[in-house]
């Protein structure tokens, strides 16, 4: 029950810090989940955690790395990848030893032996912090690249050497020409193992697709058991488990090939879950460090016998040739790289030296380490316990802790997040009008074909219009427009609706029909402009709720006078047809009035001509789309079917936004803009269905 409680207790987390983060924009999504993570567990009740090194790898880190392998740039990889593995290799080892003898110098009670552990431990980077990084800062497409690689490369190095340096420390022999044996044969042996489990699980992902035998459900559990397979049994042939699964995720190729919508339904299922269980995995790596850090540095922090004083200056004489090494690394290989083009040596210059800064910043430790750490045993061969064992996981914590908040804070001065241009904006919400289409393609069936298809001829009206409007001078101006007319809209239906209660129809079913039809139609206005507002604050906030309260009065009144008039049987209960048929009819009104409005603005100066002349020609096309149906009643079923595939449709955008946001792919001005426009462009005259 307590393991229940605490993966429950996980994800909430992991939901709540996606929340939080977005009103902490400077601090990154990592750091606000270690910081949760640690909150939790002085929460009355909650239940003991203990991080079993094992089980977090293959449970955590396995399917994180495969996914990461998979996603990144196999061609910025290889035009980067002597870098990568210079670092994933070299600097490790060079880590290894540096920190172990500056440790064992400053702090004689920590043999050399442990020492050099706790170098190696520090040696991989964290593969999740380092994906997030391109949110945070600015990074170039090589940094990223180089980044990206070594975080895949270096476990494998920092495990190995980390379990012989523990060996010499237990036993107090090392041996170093074994030690390089079993190295090069884990990082061979993974490297050719992952490479020909990849090769299996192409051709039997492609033989059972072309069979026909494949499922959206089983082509799913294949992916995800993929990555924990190819751990699990790497480790048992006693290589590699990360680098199986990291070769194998550069080298298999999720087959989106094929045609019909089982096939589209997959990959796009398949993008979903992986997305779901990437952000999930993620979030809990972080909020679990965050968890076992108090404990790990606790026991040390209230030790007499050790000075916390001590401890604080070895956690930042640690940090300081943990990145002074980096940078040195970093430097020098720029130094001696070549040229691509001229085949010359680069002389430094003042952006090679920050491009230095930023992957020396770049590359924070994180959950392997502690995890790491946490394998060292509690007493050596003899019996006796392992010493300083609390305070060398204390100082990896420290340091872990160090090396985020430099990333963290660093990386945005070195390389600020600049946002992207203005233009840029109508290419990418072509991009998510694109996404939701492919998303409703994949949601096609006998039973709303007409309707979906419906759904995605105004989708692809708006692509058509947008791209017609790239390079237009002032989108702003024409969003201005559409709201103002909005609000046209909106008064001309009050004046209907007052002049019907002053001079109410002798009819009184004919009467209640063009209310609620106007009532419903000032309803979905009113929820556009809500949405729509930019105005910030506390009072835009009370205004939505106003609106949506005065909404469900309107709607509990019609309601009520429906059931009165049905019990009393002064009118017929309304059908749907005919409330659908007058719907359409005061639609039709309300747009002759906007045209008319827009001609008469069209001889001011409130407005662009061209702007105008672009929504008239939007609603003239909407008004044609309705006149030419035959019988409007008829279709009331197809038509109200349409209408919800096109309230999804917008919960489809605004999820690509969020997708997009978190990927890293548009800023959060961008996407805050994005999501105003969904509803902006949903009351565009061509977009209705």
């Amino acid at each position: 029950m307590e393991i229940f409680q605490l993966i429950l207790c996980i994800v909430g987390v992991v939901v709540f810090s996606s929340f939080v983060s977005r009103f902490i924009p400077k601090v990154s999504t990592p750091l606000v989940q270690i910081v949760m993570g640690a909150a939790v567990t002085w929460l009355p009740g909650f239940p003991e955690t203990t991080l079993n090194p094992e089980l977090f790898m293959v449970l955590f880190i396995a399917p994180l790395l495969y996914l990461e392998a998979h996603e990144i740039d196999k061609s910025q990889l290889l035009k980067t990848l002597k870098l990568s593995l210079s670092l994933a290799i070299g600097l490790a080892i060079a880590t290894m030893v540096a920190v172990g003898v500056v440790v064992h110098a400053v702090w004689p009670s920590v043999s050399l032996a442990a020492a050099l552990a706790l170098g190696a431990a520090l040696g991989p980077t964290d593969a999740v912090a380092v994906s997030s990084l391109g949110k945070e800062a600015s990074l170039s497409l090589r940094q990223l690249g180089v980044l990206k690689g070594e975080s895949l490369f270096n476990d494998a190095s920092g495990i190995v050497g980390f379990q012989f340096a523990i060996a010499a420390a237990i036993t107090g022999e090392f041996a170093v020409g074994h030690a390089a044996g079993e190295f090069v044969l884990s990082f061979i042996g993974g490297t050719l193992y992952g490479l020909a489990m990849g090769l299996v699980a192409n051709w039997l992902f492609e033989t059972v697709r072309s069979l026909g035998w494949e499922t959206t459900t089983t082509r799913i559990l294949m992916e995800l058991f993929l990555p924990f397979m190819l751990y699990l049994t790497a480790e048992e042939l006693h290589v590699s488990g990360i680098l199986a699964v990291v070769a194998s995720g550069l080298f298999v190729r999720f087959d989106r090939t094929g045609i019909g919508p089982n096939v589209a339904r997959t990959n796009i299922v398949s993008s979903s879950v992986w997305g779901v269980l990437s952000f999930s995995l993620n979030g809990a790596v972080f909020i679990l460090l965050g968890m076992q850090l108090p404990r790990a540095m606790s026991t040390s922090w209230d030790d007499p016998g050790v000075s916390n004083a001590l401890l604080i200056s070895v956690i930042l004489l640690v940090s300081l040739v943990v990145v002074v090494m980096r940078f040195l690394w970093m430097a020098g290989m720029l130094r001696i790289a070549r040229d691509v083009t001229t085949g010359k040596r680069r002389p430094m210059t003042p952006e090679r030296w920050r491009s230095a800064a930023v992957m020396t910043f770049g590359g924070p430790k994180g959950t392997i380490t502690l995890s790491l750490m946490f394998t060292i045993p509690f007493s050596m061969s003899w019996g006796v316990p392992f010493p300083m064992r609390d305070e060398l996981i204390f100082i990896a914590s420290g340091v872990i802790v160090v090396t985020l908040l430099l990333a963290n804070f660093m990386l945005p001065l070195l390389a600020p997040n600049r946002d992207k241009l203005a233009p840029e904006m109508t290419e990418i919400t072509i991009e998510i009008l694109r996404k939701t289409v492919e998303e409703l393609t994949g949601r096609v069936d006998d039973e709303n074909r007409r309707a979906v298809l419906m759904v995605i001829e105004s989708y692809t009206k708006r692509i058509t219009r947008l791209k017609q409007r790239v390079g237009e001078r002032d989108p702003q101006g024409l969003e201005r427009l559409q709201i103002d007319a909005l609000h046209w809209e909106k008064d001309y239906i009050k004046g209907l609706l007052a002049e019907l209660k002053m001079h109410p129809l002798d009819d009184a079913a004919e009467q209640d029909m063009r209310v609620e039809a106007c009532e419903r139609m000032m309803d979905d206005i009113m929820n556009t402009l809500r949405h729509a507002s930019s105005t910030p604050g506390s009072g835009h906030a009370v205004s939505q709720i106003r609106g949506r309260m005065r909404a469900f009065e309107r709607r509990a009144e019609n309601l009520g006078r429906r059931i009165s008039s049905k019990i009393r049987r002064t009118t017929p209960l309304i059908r749907e047809d005919e409330m659908f048929a007058h719907s359409r009819l005061l639609q039709l009104d309300v747009m002759e009035h906007v045209v008319d409005r827009l001609y008469e603005e069209m001889g001011r100066d409130t407005y662009s001509t061209e702007h105008c002349s672009a929504l008239i020609l939007d609603y003239r096309r909407a008004e044609a789309a309705l006149k030419s149906r035959p019988n409007m009643g008829g279709s009331a079923k197809a038509i109200t079917q349409a209408e919800e595939i096109k309230r999804e449709s917008y919960g489809i955008e605004l999820g690509v936004i969020q997708d997009m946001l978190e990927a890293g792919d548009i800023t959060r001005a961008q996407a805050k803009a994005l999501r105003r426009n969904v509803f902006v462009m949903s009351v565009d005259a061509d977009s209705s269905i």
